[in-house]
């Protein structure tokens, strides 16, 4: 049985019908990975986001405008549109403010994500501590303090994103060979909250009846986790999208499992002429095939352990549904 009485619900998006509702005038944002090193803040209000650096923010414009994503190397790589109907806006957010002055309302760049009041406050991974493996959810840890928990295909690049975000080459075991988690897996974040590192999904070299085993108590993990804040559920984007990462998504949902689509491997370019997308291009057409699934868009993020692209943002978005988690 869900545990709604005891796990607050971020995410709108998860009540599962087809949009029928007519789109109005659609504003579109420019969501870049340039930073915005010369744009001066605009002053803080009780209605604006926290104080956060500019340069983890993407440049809105009121006009239609393709959104261009750039290689750490300055080279423009693609583009992605977004209107206010496709952000993320976290709760007890306003969302009028976006009409008003749209850097109050501000995105984090490479995401759909509006920074709002709850952001802030211990963002940074000062120390990282791994805790305890458990097979069920039973003996996870009881204190009762927020966590995240991480979930992708085998092979996702799962365990080198937590080692990204911690800042530590080696606090989750990284291995050539898919399946290596198969435990629920805990780590203490400055003594105050866990990220969870799960086993990953659609390993075919596996066992069956381990697989059967890893996607049971997994999932009864989501449902019966009652200070499970967010699920970051890892799609990999240099490859076109796999029909499990769209089930086990649509799965979340149907659950109301709050969740973020956390969209790795974001610094590889395929071949064009191998037939090969963009990131930016799988990122799109992943959201075009669940966006009829879902009533408003789920927060998704792009990210590379390479190169650390989204790793402060994630930090940041944690934050403020922690943050708000933690008040109600």
């Amino acid at each position: 049985m869900f545990l709604t009485n005891k796990l607050p619900r971020f995410h709108s998006h998860f009540l599962i019908s087809p949009l029928t509702s007519p789109k109005p005038q659609q504003r579109f944002f420019l969501i870049t990975s340039t930073l915005l090193s010369k744009t001066k803040p605009e002053p803080e209000s009780e209605s604006s986001p926290l104080a956060v650096p500019l340069s983890h923010f993407s440049t809105p414009t009121t006009t239609a405008a393709a959104a261009v994503v750039r290689s750490p190397g300055g080279q423009e790589q693609g583009s992605l549109l977004l209107s206010p109907e496709n952000l993320f806006f976290p709760p007890e957010t306003d969302v009028s403010s976006i009409k008003k002055a749209p850097l109050s309302a501000r995105i984090l760049k490479g995401s759909n994500i509006v920074v709002g009041k709850y952001a802030g406050g211990s963002v940074d991974v000062v120390n990282a501590d791994f805790v305890k493996s458990s097979v069920a959810t039973e003996d996870c840890p009881s204190e009762g303090i927020p966590e995240f928990a991480l979930v992708g295909r085998s092979n996702v690049g799962k365990s080198s994103l937590l080692n990204s975000l911690v800042r530590r080459k080696k606090l989750a075991l990284t291995s050539k060979k898919p399946g290596k988690t198969q435990c629920i897996n805990h780590f203490r974040i400055n003594d105050s909250w866990y990220l969870v590192d799960l086993p990953g999904y659609g390993y075919a070299s596996a066992p069956h009846e381990v697989r059967t085993d890893w996607a049971k108590f997994t999932k009864d993990y989501f449902i019966n986790r009652p200070n499970l804040v967010s699920v970051f559920l890892l799609i990999d984007a240099s490859i076109p999208a796999k029909k499990i990462d769209l089930e086990y998504a649509s799965w979340l949902g149907q659950n109301q499992i709050p969740m973020t689509l956390v969209f790795t491997k974001c610094d590889k370019r395929k071949k064009k002429k191998n037939g090969g997308k963009r990131p930016e291009e799988n990122v799109h057409d992943f959201q075009a095939l669940i966006r009829d699934f879902f009533t408003t868009a789920p927060p998704w993020i792009m990210t590379s352990s390479v190169t650390n692209q989204g790793r402060d943002e994630i930090l940041l978005h944690m934050s403020q549904l922690r943050n708000y988690w933690l008040k109600h």
